[in-house]
Parts: C-alpha cells; sequence; structure tokens
C-alpha cells in the first residue's frame, strides 16, 4: 500500500512538473516570457538554441561538409596554407579591373541609417532603434523578422541589371548572397529564411547569376554570414523578438560582441563561436559554390576570426579545387586585413587605397553612396570623376576596383546611381585601352597629390592637379593618364625627362583625340602640346610608344 502511494505521488509529481512547462510554454508564446532579455545566459545554452531551430537541415549540411572533405583530399590544393600560398589570381581578373558590388536585401525595407539597421534597431537609444518603434512599433512586437515579407523585390530585372554593369565597363559582378543579418539572398537548403521562402519568392541571385553571365560578365557572391554570430546580438539585451527561440534560426546564435581593439588582427577577438556554427558557415559557403559556381567569392573581415581559420583553410582548398572543375581558371577570394596568409588569396581594402604599387594583386571595394552600402532615403553619392580617378590610381598600383551599389527594396537602382555608373562607363569607352588588361609601369605616378593609404580613406583625396599623372602599361605602350586637364595647353611629365639611359619617345597620341601629338622630350621632361578641349569629361590619356622595343 504504501509503495503504491509512493507511485501515486510520483506520477502526480509528474503530471504537476507537465503541466507547468506546459503552462510556461503557452506563456512563453502569448506573454513576455519568450521576448524577455537573455544577455545573462551563458554562450553555450544561447548557441544550444539555435543548433536546435537549424537541426531540420542537418542532414543536408552533413552532405556539403562530406563534399568539401572530398574536394580538399583530391584536388591541386590542400586545406592548409603551405599548399594555399602557392596560389595566383588568374588573368581574367587581372584583366578586368572594374567590377560592381551589390547590397541590397531586407535592410532596405527601412531604408534608414545604413546596412546595419538590423543590427541597430535593438540598440536602446540609437537612432535607428528610436526610428523603428515610431515607424513600425516596439522590438518584442514587430522585429526585424517582420520586416522581411515586406521585401518584395517586385520590380527587380536582371537583364536590366546587367545591361547597366555592362555599359558602366564593369567586367564582373558580385551581389551579397547574406549579409550579417542571416536572410539568404538566394535559394539556399539550409535556411527557411531565404529569398525563395519569403518575400520576393525568387532566387534573385540565381537569376542575376544567369543574366550577368549572359551579358559576357564574370559572376562572383559576397557572404558576410560568419559576422551574423554576434550581429543581433543588441537584441538579447532588450525585451525584444531575437530571444523567441522560435525565432533562432534567423536571429542566430546573437551572441554578444567581444571586439578587438580598432585596426588590430582578429586574433585578438575573443567573442564566443562554436563548432557548430564555425561548420554551418563552412557548409553555407560551400553551397553557394556548388549553386552558383561563382568566378569569384568576397568574404567580410570576420572570417579572420581565430576560430574560424581552419574552416577558412577548408573552404579555400575546396573553393580553388572546384572552380577547376567548373571552368579553366581558378576562383578568387578576397579576405581582408589578416584574415588569409597574403599569397593565399586577394587582399581587399575596404573604402581605401594604396600608397605604391603591390607586387601581390589587390582590391579595393567601395561605394558609390557615401552613407550606406545599401539603400537609404536621402544618401549621397560620389561623382563620375571621383570614381574614374579612384580607378586610374588604384589600376597603377596593380588593383582592381568593385564599386558598390545599394537598390531600393522593389529592386529599382536610383537614378542618380544610374548616371555615375553611366558617365563612368563613357569614359572608359574611350580610354579603356589604359586600364583594362594593363600592368603597372616602374612607378605608378607622380605629382604633388598622395592618396591616404589604408582602408576607410577613400573620400581622403584631395583634388588633382594638372601635375599629377598615373602611369599604366601594356604591350609597347606606355599610358600617362593626366587626372586635371592644364589650363596652359601643355602637359609636362617629368619621369620622362632626358637623362643618361632614358629611353627616345617616337610617339604620343591622345586616346579619343589626335592620333599624333606634337612633343618634346627634354631634360625636365617630355613636354606635350594638347589641342584645346579634351576628347572626354574627367581625366585624358596619353598613349606613349617608344623608338625601341624595351621601355
Amino acid at each position: 500500500m504504501f509503495s503504491a502511494r509512493i507511485v501515486q505521488l510520483r506520477s502526480i509529481s509528474k503530471l504537476v512538473a507537465g503541466l507547468a512547462l506546459a503552462l510556461c510554454a503557452h506563456s512563453s508564446s502569448y506573454g513576455q516570457s519568450a521576448t524577455a532579455p537573455t544577455s545573462s545566459e551563458a554562450p553555450e545554452r544561447i548557441d544550444e538554441v539555435w543548433q536546435k531551430a537549424s537541426s531540420k537541415y542537418d542532414g543536408q549540411r552533413a552532405m556539403i561538409l562530406k563534399d568539401v572533405e572530398n574536394a580538399d583530399r583530391e584536388g591541386r590544393y590542400r586545406a592548409d596554407w603551405e599548399s594555399l600560398k602557392n596560389y595566383e589570381a588568374p588573368e581574367w581578373y587581372k584583366d578586368a579591373k572594374f567590377g560592381i558590388f551589390i547590397h541590397w536585401g531586407a535592410y532596405s525595407v527601412p531604408a534608414y541609417g545604413s546596412e546595419w539597421y538590423p543590427r541597430m534597431m535593438y540598440v536602446e537609444g540609437s537612432p535607428e532603434y528610436q526610428h523603428h518603434i515610431e515607424t513600425y512599433g516596439k522590438q518584442d512586437k514587430l522585429g526585424y523578422k517582420d520586416l522581411i515579407p515586406m521585401f518584395k523585390a517586385e520590380h527587380f530585372d536582371p537583364a536590366a541589371w546587367a545591361e547597366l554593369f555592362k555599359k558602366s565597363g564593369a567586367k564582373y559582378v558580385v551581389p551579397v548572397a547574406e549579409h550579417h543579418d542571416g536572410f539568404a539572398m538566394y535559394d539556399s537548403g539550409l535556411s527557411d529564411w531565404t529569398v525563395a521562402k519569403i518575400g520576393p519568392h525568387r532566387d534573385t541571385t540565381g537569376e542575376l547569376a544567369k543574366a550577368v553571365r549572359a551579358a559576357g560578365l564574370h559572376f562572383g557572391v559576397s557572404s558576410h554570414r560568419v559576422e551574423h554570430n554576434f550581429f543581433l546580438g543588441p537584441g538579447r539585451a532588450i525585451t525584444s523578438d531575437v530571444n523567441d527561440p522560435q525565432y533562432a534560426m534567423l536571429y542566430g546564435p546573437a551572441h554578444n560582441w567581444l571586439l578587438n581593439p580598432w585596426g588590430t588582427p582578429l586574433n585578438n577577438d575573443f567573442t564566443y563561436v562554436s563548432s557548430a556554427w564555425a561548420n554551418d558557415w563552412l557548409a553555407r559557403s560551400a553551397e553557394l559554390v556548388e549553386k552558383y559556381h561563382p568566378d569569384i567569392v568576397y568574404f567580410d573581415w570576420w572570417i579572420g576570426q581565430a576560430a574560424i581559420r581552419t574552416n577558412l583553410a577548408r573552404f579555400a582548398a575546396f573553393y580553388y579545387n572546384s572552380s577547376l572543375k567548373y571552368g579553366d581558371h581558378v576562383g578568387v577570394i578576397n579576405y581582408k586585413d589578416y584574415a588569409m596568409q597574403e599569397h593565399s588569396g586577394v587582399l581587399d581594402l575596404e573604402r581605401g587605397q594604396l600608397g605604391d604599387i603591390r607586387p601581390l594583386y589587390w582590391q579595393t571595394d567601395t561605394s558609390v553612396s557615401n552613407k550606406s552600402w545599401g539603400y537609404i532615403e536621402n544618401d549621397t553619392f560620389k561623382s563620375p570623376q571621383f570614381v574614374v580617378d579612384q580607378l586610374i590610381d588604384i589600376v597603377s598600383k596593380n588593383g582592381n576596383l568593385l564599386m558598390n551599389i545599394g537598390p531600393r527594396s522593389d529592386g529599382t537602382i536610383p537614378e542618380q546611381v544610374q548616371q555615375v555608373l553611366l558617365d563612368v562607363g563613357a569614359w572608359l569607352s574611350v580610354n579603356g585601352e589604359a586600364i583594362y588588361g594593363t600592368q603597372p609601369w616602374r612607378t605608378y605616378g607622380e605629382g604633388p597629390t598622395k592618396v591616404t593609404a589604408g582602408s576607410f580613406h577613400d573620400t581622403d583625396v584631395a583634388n588633382y592637379k594638372p601635375e599629377d599623372f598615373r602611369f599604366t602599361a601594356k604591350g609597347d605602350a606606355l599610358y600617362i593618364i593626366g587626372l586635371a586637364w592644364p589650363a596652359s595647353g601643355e602637359a609636362v611629365v617629368r619621369s620622362l625627362a632626358t637623362i643618361v639611359g632614358s629611353e627616345p619617345v617616337a610617339s604620343v597620341d591622345l586616346l579619343g583625340g589626335d592620333p599624333s601629338l606634337h612633343f618634346e622630350q627634354r631634360g625636365d621632361g617630355l613636354h606635350v602640346h594638347l589641342p584645346a578641349q579634351p576628347p572626354a569629361k574627367y581625366a585624358y590619356v596619353l598613349r606613349v610608344k617608344f623608338q625601341h622595343a624595351g621601355r
């Protein structure tokens, strides 16, 4: 009898506990508890919630990781830096010089602040936080997830985009396939939160890839997903939907970002990163390669975080080996700062330039818009002359320019942005001979105006003067690019002065203008007599041929 009572009491206890859990769950789904702050929870526990929410795709993820393992074993490149340092960028990329970057996603719906709106809308006291409450309501009632269905892309025309990019003179196009917000702008098989399943219900990346390649341009993808590990973290500090486990697949682990001091390597970053997250990042990156066979994969800075570096080597070997199967050239990985061994990929400087020629090929990425990478209202834009001058300086120093645009949420590109691209294309149609397929000369240029080297200095350049020139070379020609038209009607190039051992100039042509200009090579430089008006807007190009074959 006693033992039976004990069993009965235990059964009642279990029933009560079950009812309590049920009531708690019921309360969580209707009350504040599901959205209550969770920033004090252990990072392991937070990560487990994300892992559970994403577990429905464990099988697909495992299959892709198996593909990575096989490719790393069987191809030319191994998943170690000794092997990867043998990489060399393909010739098409070195010849291309100019590409288009595209930041487009659900963050263009609010069109406020910047493409970091998904994070900043949860930062209490920020302009985005206040704007969100005033426009949409509090973050526990209407969060970022609720903006995604508003992203319709109803006027997205990939063929029209590709035509514009071709007219701009660009040779490659790199859309952001996934930004820090965790919303896949492609038909991912590893998430419920994709552009193919919510919002436009179209594989916008796939459609653009087809149109871009049909236009004869190269296609790449950009992934910023690795930063999603911490991007929505501010939402855990306030009452918001980021805390609700049912949205963990979208919002990710949303860990606290223990950011490193500005300008130091990411080895100094101590943000929690689980092996599950590192493997998910690898699978998502490999999925992009398998689906779209990109010629370029651009990564943001956080791939240099210590917990990611092993998988970064695995991805690089997988991508390089796979690209050789898909086409006749190896792919390109753009990396920032210290994320990769410098010979193993192509260094990218965000909104920056270099002060001199870099022997290893490199790239600058910057944006036509000044305030944001994605579309926002009341933005300001760079002039076509600024873009042309920047392109010239970068090419003279052995680099490429990847110029970003931010389309509206409906898929239209702002008219002012279109005009900038068309004006750049008009300049390249006249002077592209001095850009495409060129190499640096023995010096990048001359003149009093210097650029500020490093990232985030691209707008620090003063106005160029008639004494400022940049040089490129191709075949038996030297191209002298004048960055300002001289009022005197004479260009004087000091680097071609007659000194012992100097090469005599045979001819000087003005691209788009007079085929043979009068010139004199003196002890203080090459003096070239110019016509009354330049043949095109912005910079002008002199094509120089020498009397001897060598330079």
